[in-house]
């Protein structure tokens, strides 16, 4: 998903292994436009034309007999009342039909008919002026109509209703002899009825209440950041030799408390796992709903009434707004190419999103001022870590005078003032680790770029769907007003490899299995891939003192746990050490973001591998809070401690812990999550007395405490 599709990384490791061991040493050492160079020369025609096939098979063009597909798939679940599943299926219909199309028309009038029956009347009316808009037929407009009219009376907006009704009656009458008897007459009924309720609400007022969704309170930063855009102002930013940048809280943090509220630079939504990863029609006309068919793939808000691009099927929209803005800024560029994205994986779209996003005059100057200079130096990325090469960072920059000379240094992504600047400059400055890439990953992604690059060349501008001109960025692909005809490469080649360090996971409930309306089983899924400079800046810690959470494109970083003034803030990569064992995290934190953990969590681990009490049942001393040892009577292992604990007596305590974790959780599960926080954190207090911090409860209950603080800011 996040690289190219196996059988393009397939065809390039059997290049690799063709090419000369003096060519394949060059990507050993090689800066990032040397590189970009080296692949543009070894790029073949047989290179290019194998991915243009690959790339058919992920096509993204609309597709008729799709259209039938899920229009009919659409009606059975209709006729099922199953009307959740058919307004998804007249969703995706909507995908595959041409603009301004009696096809397009119907599926939408379709859809609103759904939308009706699932008493969303607002949606429903738009839906209506979809249709009309994109030709809905006029013989069927009197069945349009009406559901208008049935939705304004349901909204309380009668004086709109009584205005269709008179249109209708006039389409009614015209179109008399056209329409079929037994058809005219159930649209008679029903006007009749509409009508009488029109006569006995005329002493309501106009407007009465509606039954409103649930809404989604916003949690926001107590007082903003002067120096760090979208951070708290108690969040402060450090650098040193030794661990990099890095943030820390400048006074005392209470769990709960939010430290960052970042919008993502780029996001681009991952494609599935099941209908864009497979090639093929059949692809096209699978009934199953990904992530993508339910979120806008600009802002990645949750809508079950997509708007479709016009120009591909795979791009989809919450709003007209939301598509045009996409248009604009960079799906002008990407919905011709929808295939070899698909096919070269979400890093290489993230890259070109974000060069797109950028403009080509700001990519020009940083890459300009980059080339040539070191690529890394020793950092840490880790709570505690001797010093390695950290993720986030860059060399410190040098500031020169007039006269040519060092006056001063630059923190990595900072302006002269100090302040970090959230924006393409701070993307721009994330750690590439070019030199800890493998030679032959160099090469897969070079290769990829460069061939991506000369498809750019080669898309047509301006779009026949659109009837636009090119846009800046477009222009700069193809005309002289480029920067020079390796910079797009050399910028999106350093993106693709600060993603394998710095790409972040959005996610968002997704269902694992439902009956007809009926979900009956929801995971935790990846919803989409971002860019969030400041998030960037948080180190790991396999046991942190955050929580990451998101809506749509907001990340939002929140204390699970008390941070004191002075203590870095640390979030977890993914390696937790409620979910693997040392050596595993240790393992998948090397071969991702080339260091070595040595955060507490980790140190504490390997200091008590030899011991004999199982990870999952460890106890410790009440006294001295060393960890027990034995069977049925437990010793201290503290030469210094004579405490004896019966185990039984112990696992009782542990019993009873359980049970009061297991209420905590019911008021989590009742919307009761301030009752449930406050019980969390009496549980965790008393764990910590009688339990090593290796036992599963422990983690269990730091689990259930950031899904608590997470949940807080997303509940009324």
């Amino acid at each position: 998903m996040d690289l190219p599709v196996e059988e393009w990384q397939c065809h390039v490791h059997r290049r690799w292994l063709r090419l000369q061991p003096s060519v394949q040493a060059a990507f050993c050492t090689s800066a990032l436009e040397e590189i970009v160079l080296l692949c543009s020369s070894l790029l073949q025609p047989e290179d290019e034309a194998f991915l243009q096939r690959l790339a058919e098979g992920y096509s993204v063009e609309k597709d008729p007999n799709a259209y039938l597909f899920y229009k009919e798939e659409g009606n059975k679940a209709f006729q099922k009342k199953a009307y959740k599943a058919a307004a998804r299926l007249y969703s995706q219909g909507t995908s595959h039909a041409r603009p301004n199309t009696q096809e397009m028309s119907l599926c939408f009038a379709n859809r609103s008919a759904a939308f009706f029956h699932l008493a969303q009347y607002e949606t429903c009316l738009e839906d209506i002026g979809r249709a009309q808009m994109h030709g809905y037929p006029e013989r069927l407009q009197p069945k349009l109509m009406l559901r208008e009219a049935e939705c304004l009376m349901a909204l309380g907006r009668r004086q709109e209703a009584a205005l269709v009704i008179h249109n209708l009656e006039q389409n009614m009458e015209a179109q008399l002899a056209s329409t079929d008897g037994p058809n005219l007459q159930v649209l008679q009924r029903r006007l009749h009825h509409l009508k009488t309720r029109r006569e006995e609400d005329k002493g309501l007022a106009e407007a009465r209440p509606i039954a409103q969704a649930h809404a989604l309170k916003e949690i926001n930063l107590r007082a903003q950041n002067q120096r760090i855009p979208s951070a708290a102002s108690f969040v402060s930013l450090c650098s040193d030799p030794s661990r990099g940048r890095y943030l820390i809280a400048t006074e005392d943090v209470l769990p709960g408390e939010l430290l960052v509220k970042e919008e993502a630079f780029v996001s681009v939504l991952n494609p599935g796992e099941t209908l864009w990863l497979r090639p093929g029609p059949e692809a096209r006309r699978d009934s199953r709903a990904a992530l993508g068919d339910l979120h806008c793939h600009r802002c990645l808000k949750p809508t079950v009434a997509v708007i479709p691009c016009q120009g591909c099927s795979y791009a989809k929209y919450c709003s007209q707004h939301c598509m045009q803005l996409a248009w604009e800024c960079y799906h002008r560029t990407e919905c011709s190419l929808g295939g070899t994205l698909l096919t070269l994986g979400v890093f290489c779209h993230m890259a070109l999103r974000t060069v797109l996003l950028a403009g080509f005059e700001l990519i020009a100057e940083l890459v300009k001022t980059f080339q040539g200079t070191v690529n890394s130096e020793a950092v840490s990325v880790c709570e505690g870590q001797p010093p390695v090469e950290k993720l986030n960072a860059r060399p410190t920059l040098e500031e020169r005078d007039q006269n040519g000379g060092v006056s001063g240094t630059l923190t990595p992504g900072c302006n002269r003032d100090g302040s970090y600047q959230g924006s393409y400059y701070a993307v721009f400055h994330l750690m590439p680790h070019t030199e800890k890439h493998s030679p032959e990953r160099k090469f897969l992604c070079g290769l990829s770029i460069v061939a991506l690059c000369k498809k750019l060349g080669e898309a047509y501008w301006p779009s026949p769907l659109w009837g636009q001109g090119p846009s800046e960025q477009e222009a700069a692909l193809t005309t002289e007003q480029s920067p020079g005809p390796g910079v797009w490469a050399v910028a999106m080649l350093r993106h693709v490899l600060q993603l394998h360090c710095n790409a972040q996971g959005v996610t968002a409930l997704q269902e694992a299995g439902s009956d007809g309306d009926l979900v009956t089983q929801q995971r935790q899924a990846r919803l989409a891939t971002g860019f969030f400079p400041v998030i960037s800046l948080l180190n790991h810690s396999c046991s942190p003192n955050t929580s990451l959470a998101f809506r749509g494109t907001m990340g939002t970083v929140q204390a699970s746990r008390f941070i004191a003034c002075g203590q870095e803030i640390l979030h977890c990569y993914g390696p937790h050490e409620c979910h693997m064992d040392v050596a595993t995290r240790q393992q998948k934190l090397r071969s991702q973001y080339f260091f070595d953990c040595c955060c507490q969590a980790c140190q504490e681990e390997e200091a008590h591998q030899a011991s004999t009490t199982p990870k999952q049942g460890g106890f410790r001393c009440p006294t001295c809070k060393a960890a027990l040892q034995g069977d049925d009577v437990l010793r201290c292992g503290s030469g210094a401690c004579t405490t004896v604990v019966s185990r039984a007596h112990l696992v009782g305590q542990l019993q009873d812990l359980q049970q009061r974790v297991e209420v905590a959780l019911e008021l989590l599960r009742g919307d009761k999550t301030a009752r449930a926080i406050q019980l969390f954190l009496e549980c965790q207090q008393e764990a910590e007395n009688f339990l090593t911090s290796e036992h599963m409860l422990m983690g269990e209950i730091e689990d259930h405490l950031a899904q608590a603080y997470a949940s807080l800011g997303c509940i009324s």
